[in-house]
């Protein structure tokens, strides 16, 4: 069985045709919708997903995104591009039928990057935040049902990015003078929330739900009870402290989403090599090697939007032969 490999989401440039073409050409078994933040506000992730939610507005302030009364030409110009990658991947995926990954920020990480009308992220009012939650999962079942209608053989896996869940949960998230932190979330809020949402979700999309983070001390465990079925993470940034953490996980069935390849310009190693320490992390929990091919999907670390539209291509190539590599050598 041949171990997958995908991209994580964001790539360079600002052309949707070319953006939706590679990735359907690296990614032939799991392609994904592709970002393209250089295009400006409402590309980034954050405006994206801003421009799924129902019933709320943000528009964009010098300092970032802020709560609006209605909707402006930011949130506008979100939908629109959102609109334009679809056209794209719809054009690329005639007949396809398997894997496919969409990506949308998780409500965590929205609430600490959205500013409410004073300037102060959102995630220091409890019921903002669950409003923002309910109106992130109405959204996304449009959204989920619109890729449904456009793609019908794909199986979608939707991913939650969610980079600042690690410091919500440990009170690190700077206030808007940067003097002080909000005060940490509640873990059972936080694994509550994840939880109705991952359900909703998955109702509409009937897939699999994974959670990107690629920030240090990734929360395996949180993940795995809020029933996330992937997680997807930076394995440069893991320590021996995650072990019990991920082994547990393994042994429960999630999927490791491992990115282990460079998502900026540099040397790649050989596609072996990339995965070395993914076959070594099987040998120190003491897995069986047959197990890896359908526990990991081989990703970059993070998005290539920082990276030029070389690399970005050479990086998802490398991607499959480094899962082809772990398939074809679990050993």
């Amino acid at each position: 069985m041949s171990a997958g490999a995908t991209g994580i989401g964001s790539l360079p440039g600002g052309d949707a045709r070319e953006a939706a073409k590679t990735v359907t050409g690296s990614f032939e078994e799991f392609p994904y919708l592709a970002e393209l933040p250089a295009r400006g506000p409402g590309a980034d992730m954050i405006g994206r997903s801003l421009g799924l939610l129902v019933d709320m507005y943000a528009h964009v302030e010098p300092s970032g995104w802020r709560v609006s009364d209605r909707p402006g030409r930011d949130s506008k110009r979100a939908r629109s591009w959102l609109g334009e990658d679809l056209d794209a991947l719809e054009e690329f995926t005639q007949g396809y039928t398997g894997r496919l990954k969409v990506q949308a920020v998780g409500p965590w990480t929205l609430a600490a990057a959205l500013e409410l009308h004073g300037g102060e992220a959102m995630l220091q009012d409890a019921g903002a935040c669950r409003d923002l939650a309910g109106s992130l999962a109405e959204g996304l079942r449009a959204h989920l049902a619109d890729v449904r209608k456009r793609i019908p053989g794909a199986r979608i896996v939707l991913q939650f990015d969610e980079p600042s869940l690690t410091a919500v949960l440990l009170g690190r998230v700077r206030s808007a003078s940067g003097y002080r932190t909000y005060r940490a979330v509640d873990r059972q809020v936080v694994e509550g929330t994840l939880r109705d949402l991952f359900a909703v979700t998955e109702a509409v999309g009937g897939g699999e739900v994974i959670v990107h983070s690629c920030a240090p001390e990734v929360p395996f465990g949180l993940l795995r009870r809020a029933g996330a079925t992937g997680v997807s993470f930076d394995f440069s940034l893991l320590t021996e402290r995650e072990d019990d953490a991920i082994g547990e996980a393994v042994e429960g069935g999630t999927k490791l989403f491992a990115g282990v390849v460079p998502g900026t310009d540099g040397p790649l190693s050989d596609p072996a090599g990339s995965v070395m320490g993914v076959r070594k992390l099987w040998r120190r929990l003491g897995l069986a090697p047959g197990t890896l091919a359908e526990s990991v999907v081989v990703t970059p670390s993070c998005g290539l939007a920082g990276a030029s539209p070389a690399y970005a291509r050479a990086v998802q190539a490398h991607c499959v032969r480094a899962a082809r590599s772990l398939a074809d050598n679990p050993e």
